[in-house]
């Protein structure tokens, strides 16, 4: 008797309705095939295998597109362009200009990463150093792991520096001087500056701007707000009729 053939196509038309599927699913989509049966007709239509749950999903590569990060989800199932999280996690911490700590790759991947970023370490495919307390992961290279350590370093001490990839000073310098420049600047100019600022860094960014700049957060808010309405004065310090009303000068009477 002979076996029972699969036909692969089946397989094509249930994946490309379903979006994505595990094993067992497939199986019996293809009428009880075996997984290695699956397998082998899943390499023939070029698959994706899914970062999360453990790689037990399935889709297609003519499926799945990949965002900006290289990711794609579906059903809260997560793909990368780069295959396992094992691979994903290497790449995005040496890419990085400042590393990453253990909760932000979670956050950013949706999936827990203690256990495979302690793997990294140990097979010395990254370095881990504790930074402000906290464990931050960087690249296995010492030139790059200084620079990311540093930028981080820099970033938690300066907030306006969140995205200075490229600064060769110490975090206490680059504040100095932002500090410095940012004295002399007049009042609609620092509120509109942490305004900017704020805009920048997002979610937080009127609090951090005003612990930094010893502002009041209302203040940081109203600068964002201006730019965001493009109510800006030119060439004064204050609105037009701002400040104290002008004092008519009146010609002496002369005496009788």
């Amino acid at each position: 008797m002979r076996p029972p053939s699969f036909d692969s196509k089946t397989l094509r038309r249930y994946l490309l309705a379903c979006k994505i599927a595990d094993l067992p699913q497939m199986r019996e989509a293809l009428g009880g095939a075996s997984s290695l049966t699956v397998l082998r007709k899943l390499k023939a239509l070029q698959y994706a295998s899914s970062y999360s749950h453990r790689g037990r999903f399935y889709s297609l590569r003519e499926i799945v597109r990949f965002d900006d990060r290289g990711l794609w989800s579906h059903d809260d199932v997560w793909f990368s362009r780069l295959g396992t999280l094992v691979e994903t996690l290497a790449s995005w911490v040496e890419r990085s200009p400042q590393g990453y700590f253990a909760d932000e790759l979670a956050d950013q991947l949706h999936v827990e990463v203690q256990d495979p970023l302690h793997d990294l370490v140990q097979k010395g495919r990254l370095r881990r150093s504790l930074v402000n307390g906290r464990f931050l992961y960087t690249a296995v290279d010492p030139r790059s792991s200084k620079d990311q350590i540093r930028v981080r370093s820099a970033t938690a001490t300066v907030p306006l520096a969140v995205h200075a990839s490229a600064v060769q000073v110490s975090p206490e310098e680059l504040k100095a001087a932002i500090l410095l420049f940012y004295s002399l600047l007049d009042e609609q100019q620092r509120r509109l500056y942490a305004g900017l600022e704020s805009i920048r860094l997002g979610h937080g960014g009127d609090t951090l701007l005003a612990e930094f700049l010893q502002l009041d957060s209302h203040t940081v808010a109203r600068g964002r707000q201006q730019l965001l309405d493009h109510d800006v004065s030119t060439g004064r310090t204050r609105r037009h009729g701002g400040g104290r009303p002008s004092i008519e000068k009146k010609d002496p009477t002369s005496s009788r």
